[in-house]
C-alpha cells in the first residue's frame, strides 16, 4: 500500500509517501509561506521523487488536529479533495498521536504537547514498547500545571515532543531527572509520522473525503471572544 501523508497543523508543513513501511520520499518546509501555497507543490514533489503518480496512491493520511485552526483546515481540505478526485479513502490522524510516532523506535513514555496559547497546551500521553504505540491519555487542552502533576504517574523515561515541548521542559521538566526534551530533528509534526500512524490502522477506520473532519479541542479565538462579549452584555 502506498500512503500519502499530509501535515499542516502548525507553522511548518510536510508531505511524504510511504509504501509497506519504507519511506519513498518526504518533503519538509518551514519558510513562513501559507500552507495553501506550499502543500500542492510539496505533494507533486514527493510523488514525483518517489517515481509515482497520484493515481498510484492507495490512501491519503492527514493530521486532523488539534493545531492551528487555519493549518488544520487547509490540510483536511487538501486530503478531502485528493480523496474525492482519486477515489481513494482517507485516514484522519490525531496530531498528538502522530507526534508519538517520532519516537516509535524508542521504549519510552511520550508526552505530546502543542502550544495552545493562553498558558495552555494541547496534550496527550503515549506508551511506546517494542515499536508499538499505545495511547495512555486522551487529547485534551490543559494548563501547564496539570502536565507536571502527571509526570510521576509514568515510570519510563519521559520524552516531550511537539511545539509545546520546550515550553513544558523549560517550565518544569528540567527538574525531573527522567524527563527529556526531544531532539529538534524529532520534536515536531512530520508527514512521515502521519503515514506511520496510518499504517497501524485497520481499514475499517478509513473514511471517505466527505466524512473527513477536523478535530478542534476548543473553539476558535474569535468564537471565544464573541461568547465572552455576549456574556458581558
Amino acid at each position: 500500500m502506498k500512503i500519502l501523508g499530509i501535515e499542516s497543523s502548525a507553522r511548518a508543513a510536510s508531505a511524504a509517501v510511504i509504501q509497506n513501511g519504507v519511506i519513498l520520499s518526504s518533503f519538509y518546509i518551514n519558510n513562513g509561506l501559507t500552507h495553501s501555497r506550499t502543500l500542492a507543490p510539496m505533494i507533486e514533489s514527493v510523488t514525483g521523487t518517489a517515481g509515482i503518480g497520484l493515481n498510484d496512491i492507495d490512501l491519503v493520511a492527514v493530521n486532523t488536529g488539534p493545531g492551528s485552526f487555519t493549518g488544520v483546515r487547509i490540510g483536511v481540505a487538501c486530503a478531502k479533495g485528493l480523496s474525492d478526485v482519486l477515489g481513494i479513502p482517507c485516514a484522519g490522524i490525531s496530531t498528538l498521536e502522530s507526534l508519538a510516532y517520532n519516537y516509535c523506535d524508542t521504549d519510552c513514555t511520550v508526552f505530546a504537547a502543542m502550544d495552545a496559547r493562553c498558558s495552555q497546551i494541547y496534550g496527550a500521553v503515549f506508551d511506546i514498547t517494542c515499536g508499538t504505540v499505545k495511547r495512555l491519555a486522551p487529547d485534551t487542552a490543559l494548563p501547564f500545571s496539570d502536565v507536571e502533576k502527571k509526570l510521576d504517574i509514568y515510570k519510563k523515561i519521559k520524552i516531550f515532543v511537539g511545539d509545546g515541548a520546550e515550553i513544558c521542559y523549560n517550565s518544569f521538566g528540567w527538574s525531573h531527572k527522567d524527563v527529556v526534551l526531544a531532539d529538534e530533528a524529532r520534536r515536531y509534526q512530520s508527514a512521515v509520522s502521519v503515514c506511520r500512524a496510518a499504517e497501524r490502522l485497520n481499514s475499517e477506520a478509513y473514511v471517505s473525503g466527505a466524512q473527513l473532519r477536523p478535530t478542534y479541542l476548543r473553539p476558535p479565538q474569535a468564537e471565544r471572544e464573541l461568547v465572552k462579549k455576549q456574556k458581558g452584555m
